[in-house]
């Protein structure tokens, strides 16, 4: 088994040695996550570079570790999991909207540098999930505040249903390319527009 920590360079290499030559058809930057729901002016910076290094940062060092073998081989897609928080801003997401935005802006920018090789790239964008993991992290462990998030949502998209989208995204035919793809529940008709309660 590998291990694997996107936010260590060496990490990361150590992967790759790991790795002893298997080719890669699918890189899935799915490293992530918000660490906080605080304000700009009440954010801590350092969350800031946690954040970045991360979703971002983590996503650019594997890609670069893992692309050229893919380029080599003729064949490969990288998944960029961003959120829909790179669409639109919101208050007190400052540090994790603008990482978000940045990953958005990573996998557009792929697509043009690597057009002319086979290599595909595509952005899967997932509005409310609910995990066990993502609100109680943002909200400093405080899990009342991190059950606030779900409230009332009768359906929040599951872990497995992104998965189910990343499948569906790298098993189409090798000339088709999903260049991003926005999954939201039925309940959530935008980021700041959530139906709480039981679906007509």
């Amino acid at each position: 088994m590998c291990q694997l920590d996107v936010t260590d360079q060496s990490s990361v290499d150590a992967f790759v040695k790991c790795l002893n030559g298997r080719a890669v058809d699918v890189l899935i930057n799915n490293a992530g996550g918000a660490f906080d729901s605080a304000s700009v002016l009440e954010s801590d910076p350092e969350i800031w570079k946690k954040s970045f290094d991360v979703n971002v940062v983590g996503s650019v060092r594997m890609t670069k570790a893992i692309t050229p073998a893919m380029i080599k081989a003729g064949k490969g897609h990288i998944v960029v999991i961003s959120s829909t928080a790179a669409q639109i801003a919101y208050e007190n997401g400052g540090s994790y909207v603008a990482a978000k935005f940045a990953e958005r802006s990573l996998a557009n920018t792929l697509r043009l540098e690597l057009n002319g090789t086979p290599i595909r790239v595509t952005e899967i964008s997932p509005g409310m999930v609910k995990t066990e993991e993502f609100a109680l992290v943002r909200n400093d462990g405080d899990s009342a505040k991190a059950a606030k998030v779900y409230e009332g949502v009768e359906f929040p998209l599951t872990a497995e249903d992104i998965a189910e989208s990343i499948r569906w995204s790298v098993t189409l035919p090798i000339h088709v390319n999903i260049d991003s793809l926005t999954i939201r529940p039925v309940a959530q008709a935008a980021a700041h527009k959530v139906f709480r309660g039981k679906l007509k």
